[in-house]
């Protein structure tokens, strides 16, 4: 898989004043493109159990049919958070994933990723190794891609894979990459982003009390972080913490998870209660808001449309 190319703007890099590994790289947009950044999540062929309990929604074909959209629309750059394959340790399981990843890089649009679970299960080192070949750029304590003026932090939640020292680090690391960028001019948003979710009605996977104690009251604290992104759990949520969004996009092709809904929830989820089954999300930062569209895949397989959108106001300057 080709390399992602960080061009000299990369120096704003430096805007956290961050050491050399773990600075934050900048990605230019194609001409007369809009600033429009992706995100897709869960992007796994479901294993053969997930597909006897879960069921199977001709999950490859969504996957294909969702990397095509983003191919078409172009954004400035992808971030794909976590579980993009099956078995990460295994070398097949890339096969499909790598040829849709290729025709993104392809058509020009540079791609991020950090760790899911599936990447590290059974033998994570090389689960790890595969990784890291698809994404040289990634740190797994943590690093930072900017945007124009949108950065993008993207943390590793496989807490059970990290060393105690490696924690510390990438607790560091976050600490002083987000004060840095809430006192650096140009940054206006930050997006916080991490594979497991801290919120979550998933009656599938658990919602992680170890990201809502590390990486939610960080973001939290910080102005500029306007929206924290998360996966794992295979469906679409939102919801409203301390007037702060936090979305949950595992809709890239897994299984599909059921959740609790009405007063059965753990947590109120603000979105509509029709669940998109398969989707990935567009950010697009305007003059006072950032505006998300959810591009889900039709009911008949025959497009991908926007289902459902909303506007995230912050303290966001006017202009560029």
């Amino acid at each position: 898989m080709m390399k992602t190319s960080i061009g000299a703007a990369g120096l704003i890099a430096c805007l956290c004043g961050l050491h050399p590994q773990t600075a934050a790289q900048t990605t230019a947009a194609p001409a007369a493109q809009p600033q429009c950044v992706a995100f897709i999540a869960d992007t796994q062929t479901p294993l053969w159990i997930e597909s006897l309990f879960l069921g199977a929604d001709r999950n490859e074909e969504a996957t294909d049919s969702l990397f095509a959209d983003i191919v078409r629309m172009h954004p400035s750059s992808l971030f794909m958070l976590g579980d993009l394959v099956s078995l990460g340790a295994y070398a097949s399981a890339w096969d499909k994933i790598d040829r849709d990843i290729r025709a993104v890089r392809t058509a020009h649009i540079p791609v991020h990723a950090i760790l899911g679970n599936h990447e590290l299960m059974f033998y994570s080192r090389t689960g790890e190794r595969y990784f890291s070949e698809a994404f040289p750029t990634h740190r797994k304590t943590g690093y930072c891609i900017s945007v124009d003026s949108t950065a993008v932090v993207l943390l590793n939640s496989n807490f059970n894979e990290l060393s105690e020292g490696e924690q510390r680090e990438q607790d560091h690391w976050y600490s002083h990459a987000l004060d840095s960028l809430e006192r650096n001019p140009g940054t206006a948003v930050i997006v916080v982003c991490c594979h497991h979710s801290p919120f979550t009605n998933s009656m599938v996977v658990k919602p992680s009390e170890a990201v809502r104690e590390k990486f939610v009251p960080p973001f939290l604290r910080v102005s500029k972080c306007l929206l924290f992104l998360s996966g794992h759990a295979h469906t679409f949520e939102r919801f409203k913490e301390q007037g702060k969004d936090f979305v949950v996009i595992g809709g890239g092709g897994g299984s599909r998870h059921q959740v609790l809904a009405g007063a059965e929830q753990n947590w109120k989820d603000i979105s509509p209660q029709q669940k998109p089954i398969f989707h990935y999300v567009t950010l697009e930062r305007q003059v006072k808001s950032l505006h998300i569209n959810v591009r889900q895949i039709r009911g008949d397989f025959r497009g991908v449309d926007v289902g459902y959108a909303f506007d995230i106001s912050g303290t966001l300057p006017v202009g560029d």
